[in-house]
This record gives structure tokens, sequence and C-alpha cells, in this order.
């Protein structure tokens, strides 16, 4: 007699493995408040809890931000940037809201929150629809963080918000060619490659260059 593969209920009922048994390695609780999402993140291999916040960034985050951005330059294109020319520019956009909304991923680590990630959103108006797509940018998560969802959780709360707003369009977000990864990530949250192609003229190339690697974060 062939014996089933599948376990047997008290009522003699098969039961087949669910999907979830087997891939249940992660637990998403949310709470919402006005600006701050808190997920709690249960790994169940892991023996701790990461709880991860997002918040709009203010100007006292300028200098973790221009890290990430000029760690992100090296990492995806090995290009070198002007730090300083970087915390000029995070600085511009966080004294001005019309340029933008930079969003950070806070784990708690010990006593004092660490900065985990990061997500900035620009704007573009668009006359077709009669609204603006936000524009997804300086997209970077700390090494150390990197497959624990805050990415996703990021991403989350600005889709949360950006779907809320009758004058919000869309998303949109730019990537380097040759980054499989990220275009794996982006198209399994929902984004489609265009048929559209990048051009520019950029007028500071040559200011943005530096002779030295970013410095690594402690």
């Amino acid at each position: 007699m062939r014996r089933s593969r599948y376990a047997h209920t008290e009522s003699g009922r098969q039961r087949r493995p669910r999907m979830a048994d087997a891939h249940r390695s992660l637990v998403c609780q949310c709470s919402e408040s006005r600006r701050v999402r808190l997920l709690i993140l249960r790994h169940s291999l892991l023996p701790f809890v990461i709880r991860i916040t997002i918040r709009a960034a203010d100007v006292s985050d300028a200098d973790i931000i221009a890290q990430f951005n000029s760690c992100m330059a090296w990492e995806t294109e090995e290009r070198r940037l002007d730090t300083e020319c970087v915390r000029a520019g995070v600085r511009a956009l966080l004294l001005d809201a019309a340029k933008g909304t930079y969003y950070v991923a806070e784990v708690v680590e010990g006593a004092e929150p660490v900065i985990a990630g990061q997500l900035l959103i620009t704007y573009e108006w668009s006359d077709w629809r009669n609204g603006n797509f936000w524009w997804i940018q300086s997209v970077y998560v700390a090494k150390e963080f990197r497959g624990k969802g805050v990415f996703r959780a990021l991403f989350n709360h600005v889709h949360t918000m950006a779907k809320a707003r009758n004058d919000v369009c869309g998303l949109r977000l730019y990537m380097d060619a040759h980054n499989a990864g990220a275009r794996r990530t982006y198209e399994q949250i929902g984004f489609e490659l265009t048929s559209y192609e990048m051009f520019e003229m950029d007028f500071t190339r040559k200011l943005l260059s530096s002779s030295t690697a970013p410095i690594p974060i402690a």
C-alpha cells in the first residue's frame, strides 16, 4: 500500500503542508501614525526582533545621508563623490521641502536607534495626468541591515502615502543598467520597465568627482 507523503489530521483527512509553514520566516506587524510606521520583523531563525521605524529625515541627519549617498555611488558605479558637495546638496534639500523628502529607517540597537537605510522622493509634474510622479532616488541600506526588510519598509511607507493622495499619479525610479539585483527587487514589488531612455547634460560632472574613496561607515 502506497503511503501518502502528507500528514493526517485527527479526522483522517490529509493535511497538505501550507506554503506559510515552509516560508514563515518573516512576520510583519505594522502600526501607523501620521508620519511614522513601526514594523516589527520577527525572523524564525534568528533570536532577536528587528524594530524598524520610518520617519521623515531632518537636517540633523545630513551627515549620515551624505555618507550613504557617497557609499551608494561607489558601490553601484565605482564613482567617487566630493563629500562636501554631497553634504551641501543634502542639507539644501532637507531645508527646502519643495525639493523633495528623505525618509530614513531606524533600527533600535541597544539604547540608541541606528539609521539603517534611506530613500528620497522628488517630484515631477505630469501634465498628461494632471498629477505628480514621485521619483524614488538615493536608495541605500547599510550592509549589516541588508536582507532584513529595511528597503521593503521604506518602500511600503512611501507607496502607502502616495496611494492615499489624489495629486500623486504614480511612482518612478531609475537605476544603473548593470545593477541586476536592484532590477529584480524593483520588478518584484511591481515596477515595470518602460520604453523611455534617459539622456542628460551634466554641467557638474567634473565637480562631483573626488580622488578618494568614501570613508567607511563606522
